[in-house]
């Protein structure tokens, strides 16, 4: 069984985490920011450059990376905000997105 929990009114900071998480382990504050650091340098391995591309979170959220591919500048397309009309539209490099997915057990903190 979960213990109940209350929801917050204001986020917590980096800080006001770090404290919270040492108190209700019983670790050292020291100790919290250097897994919390580590965390982050984990997350970053993954999901940089030649990187996995992947990274969950077992339980709460998965981070991926998308790579969007470059457009081609276009000439005389239909404006869609005004029919009739055409409009050019600029290319755009090729770029790397970072998506965030919720899983079930985070899905249900939310709903509960």
């Amino acid at each position: 069984m979960a213990a109940k929990t209350t929801a917050l009114k204001e986020a917590m900071s980096k800080t006001q985490l770090i404290t919270e998480l040492a108190e209700s382990t019983g670790v050292g504050k020291k100790e919290v920011k250097t897994l919390l650091d580590e965390l982050s340098n984990v997350v970053e391995r993954h999901v940089k450059k030649r990187g996995v591309g992947t990274f969950t979170l077992p339980g709460l959220l998965k981070i991926k990376t998308v790579k969007v591919p470059a457009r081609k500048a276009q000439k005389n397309v239909p404006n869609p905000f005004r029919p009739g009309e055409t409009m050019d539209v600029a290319a755009r490099p090729a770029s790397v997105k970072v998506r965030v997915t919720p899983l079930k057990r985070l899905k249900d903190m939310a709903v509960s």
